[in-house]
């Protein structure tokens, strides 16, 4: 699974050179990261509207698509601050075997 995160933040950072012209990666790049951050935003609440709807018997696909964007946008989001997946799933690996309730605690939150 983390091949494929992996693989499509390879291909994100290689897109921080391309031309915005071709490439809607490189387009948010250029746009800066606020413009990055309002699509994550965006694909947040349209997640979170699908998931709604998948409550009340929408079919899951949408959810599913929705998830896809926001973890996409949220790839873009990383890599324009020289971040990676690796780093979000070392964060989740590190979590393992501790209580939600203590790693929520751990943070003073």
């Amino acid at each position: 699974m983390s091949d494929t995160l992996n693989q499509l933040a390879a291909i994100i950072a290689a897109r921080k050179g391309a031309d915005p012209a071709t490439s809607y990666v490189a387009q948010l790049f250029q746009r800066g990261l606020n413009k990055i951050l309002e699509k994550v935003g965006e694909e947040a609440v349209e997640t979170i509207l699908a998931a709604r709807d998948v409550e009340q018997g929408a079919d899951q696909a949408k959810l599913i698509h929705e998830t896809a964007d926001l973890w996409f946008h949220s790839l873009v989001m990383l890599a324009q601050l020289d971040l990676g997946p690796e780093q979000v799933l070392a964060e989740l690996e590190r979590r393992f075997g501790m209580s939600g309730l203590d790693e929520k605690a751990a943070r003073g939150k």
